[in-house]
């Protein structure tokens, strides 16, 4: 049974471990998870894992495709239709395995992410990923330390908006660690001034880790869910859609002693992985081997057959119409801002997702 909204959250240790010198590729094996969801996130699932076969061929941990089930938090049915990828995820080794959604549902379907974490095998470290990433690099490579979480740094501003004469910065992000008894002062990046949004512990909510996903899971949906329910009085003009699991993601990394990590991030943003948001925006701006995984991993008929199903890929892939996007852009030059890109390719009738 939830908690009620009221409930005391959770006190736990907030002092931010220091970060290792001369890290070194991690040894330890660990399990995969992403959410498999009928429409797009199917789709995408299944590239994702392809992507992980092709270039990961001796990955020893296992995957976990985590599908939310139909119940009384659902207005339609949130299940994997498609019987096509279903086979094909399974035929790469990929374990689909079903999910009750207790607390968000379709109320904020980003939750999923959260619950999810109920069905990996507790005490078994974890990297969760958004299924719209490529796996384009070798993950062995990568320096993991399960017991010091960190999240995406390929972010922008989006959370908190701040109102005039409204709280800052300081008072947001500070009456957050105060509800949930955490040291505020040691979450900071005091090489930024105050009040500047990159000061402040915000990640993107496209990968997290930890040494449980049974630790990490309940304390994510504790913090998700009183932020929601019983948010603190400085947050009054805060929008939390679709922002809530990056809200609530930096307090549960900081309760664990995690915070930026740049030498796993720094590869997991820019070499290992790509989190590419959406076709276009992945032909517009990635780099050439980004191009080449993707493309590479949907060659095959097998998979040819299945992802072809889906408009946005058939139309971006194999009609090529995502090159005719990749010619507008000098990738060494791109716009600052990601809406700039996406109403450039809209103005040329190129978006799709």
């Amino acid at each position: 049974m939830a908690k009620s909204s009221k409930s005391k959250p959770t006190k736990a240790p907030s002092k931010p471990k220091k970060a290792k010198q001369g890290a070194t590729p991690s040894s330890t094996a660990f399990n995969i998870m992403m959410v498999g969801q009928g429409g797009r996130l199917q789709f995408e699932a299944l590239m994702l894992v392809a992507s992980l076969r092709h270039t990961n061929p001796d990955f020893k941990g296992r995957v976990f495709v985590a599908e939310p089930q139909k119940n009384h938090r659902w207005d339609t049915d949130p299940r994997m239709a498609n019987s096509d990828v279903r086979d094909a995820l399974e035929a790469l080794g990929a374990e689909v395995v079903p999910f009750e959604n207790q607390v968000f549902g379709c109320g904020y379907p980003y939750g999923n992410k959260i619950e999810a974490l109920q069905v990996l095998p507790e005490g078994e470290p974890f990297l969760f990923l958004d299924t719209d990433t490529l796996i384009t690099g070798d993950l062995s490579t990568v320096p993991f330390d399960f017991d010091r979480p960190t999240a995406s740094m390929k972010r922008e501003n989006t959370w908190p908006q701040l109102e005039l004469y409204g709280p800052g910065y300081n008072e947001i992000w500070g009456s957050l660690y105060k509800k949930f008894g955490l040291d505020f002062e040691s979450s900071l990046d005091t090489s930024y001034p105050d009040e500047y949004w990159r000061r402040y512990l915000y990640f993107n909510a496209g990968f997290f880790y930890f040494r449980c996903p049974k630790e990490f899971g309940d304390r994510f949906l504790e913090y998700a869910r009183l932020i929601r329910d019983d948010p603190p009085e400085e947050l009054v003009c805060q929008e939390m859609k679709p922002w809530l699991d990056q809200v609530a993601l930096p307090l549960t990394i900081h309760s664990f002693g995690g915070g930026r990590v740049p030498e796993v991030s720094d590869m997991l943003d820019h070499k290992v992985t790509c989190h590419y948001r959406v076709l276009p925006l992945l032909y517009a701006r990635e780099a050439d081997d980004v191009v080449k995984t993707l493309e590479d991993v949907s060659a095959p008929n097998k998979l040819k057959k299945v992802l072809k199903q889906y408009e946005p890929i058939r139309r971006m892939v194999y009609q090529r119409k995502g090159h005719k996007v990749r010619e507008m852009f000098d990738r060494d030059n791109l716009p600052r801002r990601e809406q700039a890109l996406r109403n450039q390719i809209k103005r040329a009738k190129l978006w799709m997702r």
